[in-house]
């Protein structure tokens, strides 16, 4: 299906992405028996929690999530892929069946991109392959007593982003969308996949990069400040790095703020809606999270906004009817200083 580039879209207003997946499929209170479907009867381990393995279970509810928040005003919608690395799908014992989650997942929400774009080829709808951080890092040592010592390599990490990343451009993924990075190692592992894919394939997919900080002194959990981490992936074509995740809008804002000032890339955010109460819950109503959001518009700091942990449909619905009445961030303008 021919669709304008993202580029060119992003030039002239601000593109929405979806919300949580996660917060959504808990809606559904499914059970152990719901996760398996008839594909995993008999397997070994209990497969309760593996959302991405719903793709192939339950691709019903997906595409139902998926609609939902393109009823809402999504521009991007992700595939429910965030834990779809073999090292992810360890836990689970799932690692055969990454090439067919990655796929499976694309198509689906490929799906429902296409139909709403061919309702209204004015406002097409794109899908972005979400690719996690897994659960280790390449900079970190899991074992206090030696400090050296790492659970994994780069070139594993390389390979199982790569393995990913093939599947979900079979499956016809518009973008990869590197997200929720923890450790810049790992996202470089990730980056040099999509070089090595690009040239093996000749097919050039645009990388959305979004990082996460950990707390309020604007750090990833490898170290990073908001600048280094900019500098240390500065030398890929991104088509957008931003942040997502661990903070809510408003403590989001300073570190949004810089990477607008001093990147030449377009710039996102997804937040969660809020910080956690003490029952992991997300407290901010869509209001609130709007509230917060129009300072970054106000700013000019943002060319891509949507939602990430505790974020539903009410949510980007609100989002996307407020991102309509504000101009994009101009991305050639950098603060060098």
């Amino acid at each position: 299906m021919n669709k304008p580039s993202l580029s060119s879209l992003l030039k002239n207003r601000i593109l929405v992405l979806d919300g949580a997946m996660g917060t959504m499929i808990q809606r559904y209170s499914l059970n152990e028996a719901d996760f398996r479907g008839d594909e995993f009867l008999n397997h070994p381990v209990s497969i309760k929690g593996n959302n991405d393995l719903l793709s192939i279970t339950q691709p019903k509810i997906i595409g139902d999530i998926h609609r939902a928040y393109l009823k809402a005003g999504a521009d991007i919608i992700e595939t429910n892929t965030f834990s779809g690395t073999v090292i992810a799908q360890e836990d689970y014992q799932c690692e055969n069946w990454v090439d067919q989650i990655n796929e499976m997942s694309a198509r689906i929400a490929k799906e429902e991109a296409d139909s709403f774009t061919l309702k209204d080829p004015n406002k097409p709808r794109y899908v972005a392959g979400s690719v996690g951080p897994t659960n280790k890092t390449a900079s970190i040592s899991p074992d206090v007593e030696d400090p050296g010592f790492r659970a994994i390599t780069f070139d594993q990490l390389k390979a199982a982003f790569k393995q990913q990343m093939s599947a979900l451009q079979r499956g016809g993924v518009d973008l990869f969308l590197i997200e929720t990075v923890i450790d810049t190692l790992n996202a470089k592992a990730a980056l040099m996949a999509v070089y090595e894919l690009r040239d093996e394939t000749g097919i050039e997919i645009p990388v959305m990069l979004s990082g996460t900080i950990t707390d309020a002194s604007g750090r990833t959990l490898s170290g990073q400040t908001t600048e280094a981490f900019l500098i240390s992936v500065g030398h890929f074509p991104l088509l957008s790095i931003g942040i997502n995740c661990a903070l809510g809008a408003k403590n989001m804002l300073p570190f949004v703020n810089e990477l607008s000032r001093k990147s030449n890339f377009f710039v996102s955010a997804h937040p969660n809606a809020g910080l956690p109460n003490e029952m992991g819950a997300y407290d901010e109503t869509p209001e609130m999270m709007t509230d917060q959001l129009r300072e970054f518009l106000d700013l000019g700091v943002l060319n891509i906004v949507g939602g990430c942990c505790g974020t539903t449909p009410d949510h980007i619905s609100a989002i996307a009817e407020m991102a309509e009445a504000y101009e994009p961030r101009m991305h050639q303008k950098i603060d060098k200083a």
